[in-house]
């Protein structure tokens, strides 16, 4: 599948969006934005860590309800300068998906982003704003992840569940993300799988299980030791 292929959907209550092809949910099925909060910004300790040229990288843009809801953090933070924020993705949503899938959300995301993602009906690889910069790797993240030449200072681990995406999880790719990190980087994501945890702290970091968002009892945060 590439970009001009749309991924395979369908809509729960309303305008939560689930992978057909992977039989799992892009946010929760809960709050969505309460979830990007909760365990990629806080499990990041964001925003307090913000600063000019902060970068945060993802494997799964998905929805793209990170990305927005990084940006609107980093701008109610006042935080001065350009957040950079890049993101691998294999199977791009279209625009239309997108603003169905940010629904009820909408009011609280950056107006000006959610109308650059949308502006075009697939996703371009970037968009450059006022105070942002957004990069979409588009492919496979087990081959594009190691080409990459950044690094990040903090990681938001959102592909779908291990179980159902196992590729997403892999030791290889895990070590890629800890080798693309910042020393004192971190990284965070919604799920307690314990083969992601080992993987992750045999690429180098130190891990911690934390309470979970909604329905999930833990979650995983990690520091680059």
């Amino acid at each position: 599948m590439n970009k001009s292929q749309p991924h395979p959907l369908e809509w729960r209550t309303g305008d939560v969006p689930v992978s057909r092809q992977f039989d799992d949910p892009f946010f929760s099925l809960d709050n969505g934005l309460a979830e990007t909060t909760y365990v990629f910004l806080s499990g990041n300790d964001l925003p307090e860590r913000f600063c000019d040229g902060f970068h945060i990288t993802e494997l799964g843009f998905g929805t793209g309800l990170n990305f927005l809801a990084s940006l609107a953090a980093f701008r109610a933070a006042k935080t001065a300068g350009v957040l950079h924020f890049t993101s691998f993705e294999a199977f791009p949503l279209q625009s239309d998906d997108l603003t169905r899938a940010w629904g009820a959300h909408r009011a609280n995301l950056p107006a000006d982003a959610c109308a650059a993602l949308t502006q075009t009906p697939n996703l371009p690889p970037q968009i450059i704003g006022p105070d942002y910069v957004l990069q979409l790797v588009f492919g496979d993240a087990r081959l594009t992840l190691p080409q990459w030449d950044g690094v990040a200072d903090a990681w938001f681990l959102d592909g779908f569940s291990p179980a159902k995406n196992p590729e997403l999880w892999e030791d290889d790719l895990m070590q890629a993300v800890a080798e693309h990190t910042k020393q004192g980087g971190t990284c965070a994501t919604y799920t307690a799988a314990g083969a992601v945890r080992r993987a992750l702290e045999c690429a180098g970091f130190s891990i911690t299980r934390a309470q979970g968002f909604g329905r999930k009892r833990h979650m995983t945060k990690g520091r680059k030791n």
